[in-house]
């Protein structure tokens, strides 16, 4: 998207608990305010006990926050997810459930702070608009569920074309899968203080790291991935690779990824039948249960 097409009102989401943009109600709700000092973790009180001790301990977790996902002013999902990187996630949420065909479409993103999390408001064009309108539905997104909400069996989707591979992907090596999986735990700042939350990568053909988004929940951090990446090719090019994730592969993540035309996903956990079927369906190369340095397991390479 050209740089005045797009315009964020947001500053990147503090790391460190205790940040000013979260207060608590009397209810003991989170309030939000200012949007630039949100934190996406915080130390809690716990006890740990052992078969030699029970001991006080602060344990630091991560934060989930309800927000919501709003198109030229009507709410059209409500998503459970870390409170950072907001504008990445709805734009890649956005491409990845068919909302939009390309960053162009996004006129404007703006996000508001309310007494129960964060809405995220973006200007789209008329024609997506009135498509969205069309196939509209209301749903409430929980961290392990992209089925949530959808009127009926019917208006579940699971197709998606063919993805067109380059060649380099047709059997990626060990090497090159287990370089990528086990750089990912370096990435994950957030993971590394809390071990709550799951990564989604963006893979060099040998490997390295390109770009690594957080979540509390895998399909976003995925979205966040697609929505930087988009706006990262607006601005330039981004280097041809592949999606690792540190998650299991759900049948979610692989129509993500074949919808946005990337053409391999690599997860550290399980496959599901479905994710495997839809996989082949897209020609999309499928590597799981990469745990390094054990190896990995190729379901379509």
């Amino acid at each position: 998207m050209a740089s005045d097409s797009l315009s964020v009102d947001l500053q990147p989401c503090a790391f460190a608990p205790g940040a000013g943009g979260r207060t608590d109600r009397a209810d003991g709700q989170a309030a939000y305010g200012d949007l630039t000092t949100v934190p996406t973790s915080r130390a809690v009180a716990a006890r740990r006990a052992t078969p030699d001790a029970d001991t006080a301990i602060d344990v630091v977790v991560a934060e989930e926050t309800a927000i919501a996902l709003v198109f030229n002013g009507i709410s059209h999902a409500v998503m459970m997810a870390t409170p950072a990187d907001l504008e990445a996630f709805a734009l890649g949420f956005a491409l990845s459930e068919g909302i939009l065909d390309g960053i162009d479409a996004c006129r404007d993103i703006e996000l508001q702070g309310s007494p129960l999390g964060i809405e995220v408001h973006l200007t789209i064009g008329s024609a997506e608009f009135a498509r969205l309108k069309d196939r509209r539905r209301s749903l409430a997104g929980r961290t392990g569920c992209g089925l949530c909400g959808i009127d009926s069996l019917a208006a579940l989707d699971l197709h998606s074309g063919p993805v067109t591979r380059p060649a380099w992907t047709r059997g990626l090596s060990l090497d090159t899968v287990m370089a990528a999986m086990s750089a990912l735990p370096d990435h994950q700042p957030l993971n590394q203080v809390t071990g709550g939350v799951h990564a989604a990568a963006w893979a060099l053909p040998d490997g390295t790291l390109y770009k690594v988004m957080e979540d509390v929940g895998r399909h976003n951090a995925l979205d966040k991935l697609i929505g930087w990446l988009a706006q990262e090719a607006d601005g330039g090019t981004v280097p041809e690779g592949f999606v690792a994730m540190s998650s299991r592969a759900s049948y979610e993540l692989v129509r993500k990824c074949a919808r946005m035309g990337y053409p391999a996903l690599t997860t550290i956990s399980a496959p599901s039948a479905l994710a495997i079927e839809l996989a082949t369906q897209a020609d999309l190369a499928l590597y799981s249960f990469c745990r390094p340095p054990k190896g990995m397991t190729r379901f379509v390479a």
